[in-house]
């Protein structure tokens, strides 16, 4: 059925990993993170892989799902963005700066990173439903036509 709950501890793995992941790259890029950025990870990856699993059912190309995961990590990094660095002032970023950005929280080079960053995300994804036991389901064209 297309409405599969994910289970507990898929989710709770996923959301380590995404967490561990983005804390990661953060600091590789910038130097430093916060620990908003780890829960802020955990949610982009569950979601991108619930995203990825669901998309999968429907046969979805591989490239309209990176799209939908760089929306997803983009919408909310937006969301997180406007609760801590704009109303609790907390000043974990500032994207101002960069070209293309909304309110300061996003920017467009970002949205496009993270479309290049769900392919492995996917991929991790499912690593994880399978470790979870999950079996795989049959791969989608690359692009639909």
């Amino acid at each position: 059925p297309l409405k599969r709950r994910i289970y507990f501890g898929e989710a709770v793995s996923l959301f380590c990993i995404g967490g561990l992941g983005y804390v990661i790259l953060e600091i590789l890029w910038r130097g430093f993170s916060h620990w908003t950025m780890f829960a802020t990870g955990g949610l982009c990856v569950v979601l991108v892989c619930e995203m990825d699993r669901r998309c999968r059912q429907r046969r979805t190309a591989f490239l309209l799902r990176c799209v939908y995961g760089a929306l997803i990590i983009t919408a909310v990094e937006f969301s997180v963005g406007c609760i801590v660095n704009l109303w609790l002032q907390w000043d974990i970023w500032d994207y101002s700066r960069l070209p293309l950005n909304l309110l300061g929280q996003v920017s467009l080079p970002f949205t496009a990173a993270w479309m290049f960053l769900s392919a492995p995300v996917m991929g991790v994804g499912e690593l994880v439903r399978r470790a979870w036991g999950d079996s795989p389901p049959s791969r989608p064209a690359l692009y639909r036509g």
